[in-house]
């Protein structure tokens, strides 16, 4: 692997909203998610890219990868703790909250209740706009395994929305 080019610098800046989008989708809050940010940013920038590696395509995954470590290790820390674990629950500050941000939470809360395979492949395909190949490289499995996911995702989210 090389140092990370300016070519490919710029190309991370670009795809950092859809990035981050999708550490929230990954975390379920924006403080970790924040966080998780900073990490796939300070791994590509200081491990670098293959030259002929797709932006996007690198950096989702090495986000993904990023994640999957980490909840190994929180996984590994609650055992050996064996205590509660606090749960950050984020509330909004404002005291009247608009129908609008009523809708968001209402949809988050269903994304979230999805299994983390179907929402990862949901959020990448109906929210970042990735195409199933591209979804498919992403999170190293099978195109078809893409499109059973999302489509078992949709009709998971239009069942409990009802």
């Amino acid at each position: 692997m090389t140092a990370i080019s300016e070519k490919q610098r710029q190309a991370l800046m670009t795809e950092l909203q859809g990035l981050k989008r999708f550490c929230v989708s990954l975390t379920g809050n924006h403080a970790d998610a924040e966080d998780l940010l900073q990490l796939t940013v300070e791994r590509i920038l200081d491990k670098g890219m293959p030259s002929d590696a797709h932006v996007a395509k690198w950096s989702f995954r090495v986000c993904r990868n990023i994640w999957l470590d980490e909840l190994r290790s929180r996984e590994v820390r609650y055992r050996y703790a064996q205590g509660e674990i606090a749960v950050n629950s984020e509330t909004p500050t404002s005291s009247a909250p608009s129908e609008r941000m009523l809708e968001l939470e209402r949809v988050e809360k269903l994304m979230h209740a999805l299994p983390e395979e179907q929402r990862l492949a949901l959020v990448l395909v109906a929210v970042e706009g990735r195409s199933y190949a591209e979804v498919a490289d992403i999170l190293d499995i099978p195109i078809g395994t893409v499109m059973s996911r999302v489509a078992r995702a949709r009709r998971a989210l239009v069942e409990k929305s009802s």
